[in-house]
């Protein structure tokens, strides 16, 4: 399964972001292995972020957000735009082509 979302930094914010993710937890890189995602990539086009991943299965819509989660989340709210509980505003996007 593949999913896409854009997400959006705040001005000034670029350096430290990407420096966030150089440095990312272990036991947060580790979580994302453990659920089956086999490939993640953010990509950044000025304040916009690009994020797409592969993963075995499509997630369980009613599994609850891990600790850890949710711990990088508010780390990572000042440098991002975020909803009032700290995880950040993800907008889909709309696959329009794929080749394997």
């Amino acid at each position: 399964m593949r999913q896409a979302w854009v997400m959006k930094l705040k001005p000034g914010m670029e350096a430290e972001y990407k420096r966030r993710h150089d440095e990312i937890w272990p036991e947060l890189a580790d979580l994302i292995r453990s659920q089956g995602i086999r490939t993640y990539s953010i990509y950044r086009h000025g304040l916009l972020l690009f994020a797409y991943l592969e993963r075995e299965t499509a997630p369980d819509p009613d599994a609850p957000i891990e600790p850890i989660v949710w711990r990088w989340w508010e780390s990572m709210a000042p440098l991002m735009e975020t909803n009032p509980d700290f995880s950040p505003v993800q907008e889909p996007v709309e696959e329009m082509f794929h080749i394997e």
